[in-house]
């Protein structure tokens, strides 16, 4: 309920009245989220009253503010913070739609962005001990083949268990890959991974079932899941004793951060990855914003200090 002991003015809890109606009867919301929009908007509601607003006509966009530093002050987590402003732009909605209200004061205001944590990377040579595997097993030669071939190309999980053998192109260096959203790139692959992968190659036809298109197959002769990949990455990495936990992603991470300290090049690395936008390779860097304004001011053509060296 609301922070005040005192009943909502009519002002503010009718509106809600008919907007929790809405809520059952019409927008089809799960029973989680409509208890947790009915809690955000009481306890907003109570909130106002306390300072002396008596109907919703009376907030505008600095209120709705005030609702979300309050959220702050108080703790808010940044999911709980964005379920409060989306309950409250939900609500303004119903009153515009009922003609009660002519604007949506919620609607510019959002919540703090959630901190995404960077990926953590291998060093240079962690990826050195992981791959110094040399075993003759045709599973060992795989297992190392993916890694190689993982790191080797910065590839997601799920390109790599995609990959058939048509899509292996030895002679040109290249592999074909289908990535997020059904989208074709090649991938450049060459010394260590091209060498592991042709290793596979050669003792491939002795695991895999005949029909098999998958470049990479399990045991049991088809193409290798998702979980087995994960698994077998994670013993290996206990194996060869790396003291991070070796996961798919974890390799890509390392291809990304490793190419990028060598050749400084975003967007490049941006194109390997397979990423739309550049700000989700950014995601993956550690260069810091001096380092990214260096090259800008070297690099472009207008940052030039007039009378320099062309």
């Amino acid at each position: 309920m609301s922070e005040s002991a005192a009943p909502l003015p009519n002002g503010l809890q009718q509106p809600l009245e008919r907007f929790y109606e809405y809520l059952r009867s019409e927008k089809g919301l799960s029973l989680h989220t409509q208890r947790n929009y009915k809690q955000q908007l009481e306890t907003m509601a109570g909130h106002l009253a306390q300072l002396g607003l008596k109907e919703w006509q009376q907030v505008d966009a600095g209120w709705v503010r005030q609702l979300a530093s309050k959220g702050m002050r108080e703790g808010m987590k940044p999911s709980s913070l964005a379920t409060r402003l989306s309950s409250l732009r939900s609500f303004f909605d119903f009153m515009m739609l009922r003609g009660e209200m002519s604007a949506n004061p919620a609607k510019g205001v959002s919540a703090p962005r959630k901190k995404r944590p960077l990926p953590k990377n291998l060093d240079v040579d962690e990826v050195g001990q992981l791959l110094e595997v040399n075993e003759d097993d045709p599973l060992a030669i795989r297992d190392r083949a993916m890694m190689e071939l993982m790191y080797g190309a910065g590839l997601r999980l799920a390109e790599l268990v995609s990959i058939n053998v048509k899509d292996v192109g030895l002679s040109s260096g290249e592999i074909r890959v289908v990535g997020k959203g059904d989208k074709e790139r090649k991938v450049p692959f060459t010394g260590m991974a091209a060498e592991w992968v042709s290793k596979w190659l050669r003792v491939r036809p002795s695991l895999a079932n005949s029909d098999e298109l998958g470049l990479f197959v399990s045991k049991l002769g088809v193409r290798i899941s998702h979980r087995n990949v994960q698994k077998r990455m994670a013993e290996w990495g206990q194996k060869q004793a790396v003291a991070s936990h070796i996961s798919p992603h974890k390799l890509r991470h390392s291809f990304a951060t490793h190419m990028l300290e060598s050749s400084n090049n975003l967007r490049a690395v941006q194109e390997l990855l397979g990423h739309e936008n550049i700000s989700t390779t950014q995601i993956y860097t550690h260069l810091d914003f001096q380092h990214l304004a260096e090259v800008y001011d070297q690099a472009h053509p207008r940052a030039k200090k007039k009378g320099s060296d062309q």
